[in-house]
């Protein structure tokens, strides 16, 4: 890439222009920064990946509450059995307090951060325990008088307990 001139060899490139860095140097001191057009652009495309994501992440929060509820109702559910077996096989005692006595990580008492235990309710073959999300999803787990186990959840505010239904089985 070197040319020849009468003097011998020169280090300059064939394509060099006299002023051409003074050109490039202009042009890229006039261009510093982004034209509105462009910043526009930017936002708009933040604007629609927030918008796709801010609606993914609460289904996800709801989700993460759902499961903690659905998670002490199986906890109640295997304490009832465990009280059922002290108890001859009957499922007279299983209330909220005693559930609560017998295994201490079951909540009764309502809060705004966790799940709790809302109601319990109990029979000499059969009983019912029903758990409570912080975003109203109630989830009961019963069994039948045949030892049969049903789940039902009933879903009256954000639907998303139960398949996107008010009430269903989970």
């Amino acid at each position: 890439m070197f040319s020849y001139s009468p003097r011998g060899l020169s280090k300059r490139p064939r394509y060099h222009h006299a002023g051409t860095s003074a050109r490039l140097a202009g042009r890229l001191a006039s261009s510093a920064g982004f034209s509105l057009i462009e910043l526009l652009i930017v936002i708009l495309i933040v604007a629609i990946l927030a918008a796709i994501a801010i609606p993914v992440f609460a289904s996800q929060t709801a989700k993460a509450t759902d499961m903690q509820a659905k998670g002490l109702a199986r906890t109640a559910e295997t304490t009832a059995e465990s009280m059922a077996v002290d108890r001859n096989g009957e499922y007279t005692t299983v209330t909220t307090e005693e559930l609560s006595r017998y295994e201490p990580s079951i909540r009764v008492s309502a809060s705004s951060g966790q799940a709790y235990l809302s109601e319990a309710v109990p029979g000499k073959s059969t009983y019912s325990v029903t758990a409570k999300a912080t975003n109203g999803d109630e989830f009961t787990i019963s069994r039948s008088a045949t030892g049969e186990i049903t789940r039902t959840c009933k879903s009256p505010a954000l639907k998303t307990g139960c398949g996107g239904a008010a009430a269903g089985s989970w």
